[in-house]
């Protein structure tokens, strides 16, 4: 699977990316968010959430409940999870997340929690800031690896960043 490399210099940058991932969201999309504490998983989830809905202005971090639902445009569940707190696999699967996984969206924080129990045909982005940045930095990247039920959505991904970066260099 491809790697799609972006550079998030600003909370604009990851709004937009969320947006662009929150098109064309349906049920059975997994979308994993990993990286180290202070990365933007939080605020990427976030957007995703706010543009997929935005009648949602609340969006707190599941830190503590592990689990926020929420809706789609179309009914279809959208469920965050975050499982820092989680000690094993089995853990997270009781939340419900076998029926999550067919039903709903997911977006899943901290995915190596689930080990093995990670669908494969998830969408795999790890983000983390420039090597020396500290976290007052506000320049992060983006690892992205799409699955290929996922190839018309980067492409779109692809032409936005890149109009951004034209965009910028005129």
């Amino acid at each position: 699977m491809p790697v799609l490399q972006l550079e998030l210099p600003d909370l604009s940058a990851t709004e937009t990316l969320g947006a662009l991932l929150a098109d064309g969201l349906a049920a059975g999309d997994v979308i994993s968010l990993s990286g180290p504490l202070g990365a933007g998983k939080s605020a990427l989830a976030r957007a995703i959430i706010q543009a997929a809905n935005p009648a949602e202005t609340d969006v707190p971090s599941p830190t503590f409940t592990l689990v926020q639902t929420y809706e789609l445009g179309n009914g279809t569940p959208l469920w965050h999870l975050d499982l820092y707190r989680i000690e094993s696999p089995e853990d997270a699967m009781q939340l419900g997340l076998d029926d999550a996984f067919i039903d709903a969206v997911c977006l899943i924080e901290w995915p190596d929690r689930l080990k093995k129990l990670l669908p494969k045909t998830n969408l795999s982005i790890h983000l983390y800031m420039a090597d020396g940045d500290d976290s007052s930095s506000n320049i992060r990247f983006a690892d992205i690896t799409a699955p290929p039920h996922w190839a018309a959505r980067m492409t779109a991904i692809i032409a936005r960043s890149e109009e951004r970066r034209v965009g910028k260099e005129c």
